[in-house]
């Protein structure tokens, strides 16, 4: 029996449109697929420095998130070793990102950094759209990301089985992608930039 330890790791918000990539390909793989035992698969939301004792426990670590790059928005790079923690900090989009890099070097600096590290990470097209969701050129690279990710399990003695019966939500139903699109109100409803009242953008 293989005993290395796996996590897959989704991370951002979802709730600031290509953001949440990393949380929907990690939700995807929950709800459509089986792992052997010793595959944890993670919401890692935006925990930052919690996630430090998920992450010193694994062998192998595969991060699903949306980077800033400078690329074309929805190019999809595979990154790997001693590579992720550079391009996890190649243009800070939100605080998760400043909080994953941390609990790299908190995991390196503890003897604890997982053997293997992967990064599945995707260009985003949107992040200002508070309340929206995936971008079309952004989720069309989610499977892209998890044939990148079965493979990876795959040679890590993980191989992906179709999932019989329906699987817990790793998040609130609330959030589910198609709960999440189809119940949102429109822009015209919400004001997607924040909350006017604060950003004094009410008019007058």
């Amino acid at each position: 029996m293989n005993s290395k330890r796996i996590l897959v790791l989704g991370i951002g918000n979802l709730l600031w449109a290509d953001e949440g990539f990393g949380v929907r390909c990690v939700e995807a793989l929950n709800a459509g697929w089986e792992f052997p035992p010793q595959v944890e698969l993670m919401d890692g939301g935006t925990q930052g420095l919690y996630l430090l004792p998920y992450v010193q426990e694994a062998d192998c670590l595969l991060v699903f998130d949306a980077v800033d790059y400078g690329d074309a928005p929805g190019n999809l790079r595979e990154v790997v070793g001693d590579q992720v923690p550079r391009f996890m900090g190649a243009k800070k989009m939100s605080l998760h990102q400043t909080g994953f890099q941390e609990v790299l070097m908190a995991a390196e600096l503890t003897g604890k950094l997982p053997a293997e590290l992967v990064l599945i990470g995707v260009q985003p097209e949107e992040l200002e759209d508070y309340g929206g969701s995936l971008r079309d050129i952004v989720k069309a690279q989610m499977a892209p990301a998890l044939d990148i990710a079965f493979a990876w399990l795959e040679r890590w003695g993980a191989p992906a089985r179709v999932r019989q019966g329906k699987a817990a939500s790793l998040t609130d139903a609330a959030l589910a992608i198609e709960v999440y699109e189809g119940e949102r109100p429109s822009a015209s409803q919400a004001y997607r930039l924040g909350d006017a009242r604060f950003l004094n953008l009410e008019e007058a």
